[in-house]
């Protein structure tokens, strides 16, 4: 920061030093290059995002290379950066806005994701996360598996150093969930395509429930009142809901980002795939090939069934009902002009392409 400005541009390196007094602490970043103060006209959305892609940099410059270098290709190559907004909008609902500990508080929520990302690639045999080779694929299942703990412990580290134990307790118990999901995911797949109520159980703790806790937290930092922090809660939940119902209709897309099919092939609980198979017409095609052994043949033809079904739009109107009830969890709560701005994102979370 310079004269209260955000300042930015090329830089080669990064370091911090933690400067403790006996009753503030203070964080002191340096960075060497060649710098362009960020305009003043700048939206603030687009500043907070720096700061958590600088946050991001910083913290793995730190890390041994072996698990840095895997992370920071997969944190590189992008992603919707959904959940550290959600905490730092939510930051700025309280009295209290400090927009550098809800960027370390973002950073560390989106390790932590990233880490759960590693670790699904693992189990899933996935072989391509963002357009790139998984930490899996390109690294072997033993780095995979070091790398996510490794960042489980490093979020949660980050997470402690905020110092707010409820902070803490909230991301500690979307974690369990999130890590009892995935038992659950990988135990249904005996019963594939299986059905809504399985998916939605899955869901609500793989994905809902980290989306759950970015707002909740963000909204702890900023000290809302307790009325505001369940409401962001209820509405993260129904947000992830419609995220992951709207992730299973991109991945029948050539722009997801991995093979098309690839969750067809790993009998992955997938609502598209639930649906179709419920289907009058298609239906019993689509259960009789995902009974058998899955060529590539064959989930050619399953796709290609699932797309041409009203399967993909069920899902669809499924995940904006969803938004639609995120949205009404806002109507009744105070949140200092941001309503217009969680609305929006909202509604892009489920209206994309990839």
């Amino acid at each position: 920061m310079e004269g209260g400005d955000l300042v930015l541009g090329r830089w080669q390196s990064a370091f911090a030093v933690e400067l403790d007094g006996p009753r503030h602490r203070e964080v002191a970043l340096q960075l060497d290059g060649d710098f362009d103060a960020v305009p003043k006209h700048q939206p603030a959305k687009e500043s907070a995002e720096l700061l958590v892609e600088l946050e991001l940099t910083r913290q793995m410059l730190v890390d041994p290379e072996s698990v840095a270098a895997p992370m920071r290709r997969l944190v590189e190559a992008g992603g919707k950066r959904l959940r550290p907004r959600l905490v730092q909008l939510t930051a700025r609902i309280g009295p209290r806005n400090e927009p550098l500990r809800a960027a370390m508080l973002a950073a560390a929520v989106e390790l932590l994701h990233n880490a759960t990302l590693v670790h699904d690639d693992y189990v899933d045999e996935s072989t391509h996360r963002r357009g790139r080779p998984t930490v899996a694929a390109h690294e072997g299942p033993e780095r995979a598996i070091a790398v996510g703990d490794y960042y489980f412990a490093k979020a949660t580290h980050l997470i402690a150093d905020i110092g707010l134990p409820d902070v803490s307790t909230s991301l500690a118990v979307a974690l369990e969930a999130i890590c009892a999901s995935q038992i659950d995911d990988v135990a249904l797949r005996g019963l594939y395509p299986g059905d809504r109520e399985s998916y939605l159980r899955v869901v609500r703790g793989k994905t809902a429930a980290l989306f759950a806790a970015a707002c909740e937290v963000g909204a702890l930092l900023s000290e809302a009142p307790d009325q505001v922090i369940a409401a962001l809660s209820r509405f993260g939940h129904q947000l992830g809901i419609a995220f992951q119902m709207a992730d299973d209709v991109v991945d029948f897309s050539p722009s997801s980002g991995k093979p098309v099919g690839l969750d067809i092939r790993q009998r992955t609980l997938s609502l598209p795939l639930i649906y179709a198979a419920e289907d009058r017409l298609v239906g019993p095609e689509v259960r009789g090939l995902l009974a058998g052994s899955l060529g590539d043949a064959d989930v050619e033809r399953v796709v290609d069934l699932v797309t041409s079904s009203d399967a993909l739009q069920r899902v669809r109107k499924e995940a904006e009902a969803h938004i639609e009830e995120a949205v009404l969890e806002l109507e009744a709560i105070e949140l200092d002009g941001l309503r217009p701005t969680l609305i929006s994102l909202a509604r892009s979370a489920v209206d994309r392409s990839s």
